[in-house]
């Protein structure tokens, strides 16, 4: 089973199709990579600022070149394990960041939040900062994406084929679909969580270095327009935009296109979604937020 590490030069903090991959997988094939947490591994004490620290965050291990993927296919990622590789996890009040911070969008007149920096340890099965903040994991990979075919978003930025996206049911278990648009695919992925709540309140969940064991598997003809994931009880579909209600807006649509796929009329998946779905924020702080629209398989196949 290949595994992909990285120097820390070779991080990228743009999706983009025009670097060199460094490494190729073949279609099917399962793989490790050793990804590095939103602060480079540097926020190693509460008393150090992350702006002094003068690096970008969320890098990425990537571009990953799959062998026979192309343009209008789809690349399946079986998302088999996540290891972290420290014992320690980081959080942050960051200045100018977060659901409840002055930023560069919404402008207050009173001062930005003080930065806080939090370090939680691993022990006995739990994340804990003191007594309160105490978690047990849940991880899931917070930035995962194939590359556009001409742009090169941020590490940052959430869009329509994966990105920042924040959304904890990228975990263990479940299935990641992405669209390709570049020969290869360009897979990146980075910015692995132990543990978050819905939304990502404070833009900082609980940041981890992390061992990310794959299998990835292109589906030919699958030409999608948003990710989708599958669970073993549910499909989903994440819609990434702004303002919110577009980004909702996007992940009813394209469940309802997939239960169309599966022999549904357009309108009665539209009911269907109305009656028995359920729609959450996966982030609500990055240039674009992300929303997830599930619904159960047992509804969505039923004849």
């Amino acid at each position: 089973m290949q595994e992909i590490r990285l120097e820390r030069s070779q991080y990228q903090c743009v999706i983009s199709p025009y670097a060199a991959p460094v490494a190729h997988v073949r279609d099917g094939e399962t793989a490790v990579f050793y990804t590095e947490d939103a602060f480079w591994g540097d926020l190693t004490s509460e008393d150090l600022d992350p702006k002094q620290l003068n690096t970008y965050s969320n890098p990425l291990v990537g571009p990953v070149y799959v062998e026979g993927a192309h343009p209008g296919d789809a690349l399946k990622i079986s998302i088999l394990d996540i290891t972290p590789t420290r014992d320690i996890a980081v959080s942050c009040i960051h200045r100018e960041f977060g659901a409840l911070q002055y930023n560069r969008r919404v402008k207050f007149l009173n001062d930005p939040l003080p930065l806080k920096v939090y370090l939680y340890h691993y022990k006995d099965g739990v994340y804990s900062h003191g007594n309160r903040l105490s978690f047990s994991p849940d991880p899931f990979i917070g930035t995962i994406a194939t590359a556009p075919e001409i742009q090169a978003p941020s590490s940052n930025t959430p869009f329509e084929q994966g990105g920042n996206m924040d959304v904890p049911d990228v975990k263990p278990g479940n299935i990641l679909y992405l669209p390709i648009q570049k020969e290869g695919a360009y897979l990146y992925l980075g910015d692995c969580h132990a543990r978050q709540g819905q939304g990502e309140a404070c833009g900082a969940a609980l940041e981890i270095a992390a061992r990310v064991t794959l299998k990835l598997e292109v589906v030919p003809g699958l030409t999608l327009r948003q990710p989708r994931i599958e669970s073993p009880t549910e499909l989903m579909c994440i819609g990434s935009a702004r303002p919110m209600e577009d980004a909702a807006r996007i992940a009813c649509y394209e469940l309802v296109q997939w239960m169309i796929e599966l022999g549904w009329d357009a309108m009665d998946a539209y009911q269907a979604i109305t009656m028995d779905s359920s729609l959450y924020v996966g982030n609500m702080v990055d240039p674009n937020y992300s929303l997830v629209a599930k619904v159960a398989k047992e509804l969505a196949y039923r004849k």
